[in-house]
């Protein structure tokens, strides 16, 4: 075994997108979670901006570093709005939520 050496395969993530989105059944997996995706990406950005780690967060809100990062990572569980206000609180954000009206399939 010592005759193994590390040799990383070589991935372009936006050639595999441009190609995984010509099937329909993926298109259609990939844009139901843009909502998900996108909440991660601005729970991250926030936090980023306030300069805090996931401890200090944390420690603010009155919880764990574990449940911070459950909650940036948006897996199984549905963040409670009152749990977002929270976050948003502590990383000096304010929370706001609306709704916007679907894209006519004809845009």
């Amino acid at each position: 075994m010592d005759d193994l050496t590390y040799q990383p395969i070589k991935h372009d993530h936006q050639e595999f997108l441009r190609n995984a989105m010509e099937s329909k059944e993926f298109k259609e997996g990939y844009d139901a979670l843009e909502p998900k995706y996108t909440l991660i990406r601005e729970l991250l950005a926030a936090r980023k901006r306030s300069g805090m780690t996931q401890d200090a967060v944390a420690s603010k809100i009155g919880t764990t570093k574990s449940a911070i990062s459950r909650l940036e990572a948006c897996g199984k569980h549905t963040p409670s709005i009152t749990t977002l206000r929270k976050y948003a609180e502590a990383v000096g954000c304010d929370l706001i939520i609306k709704l916007e009206p679907k894209k006519s399939a004809e845009a």
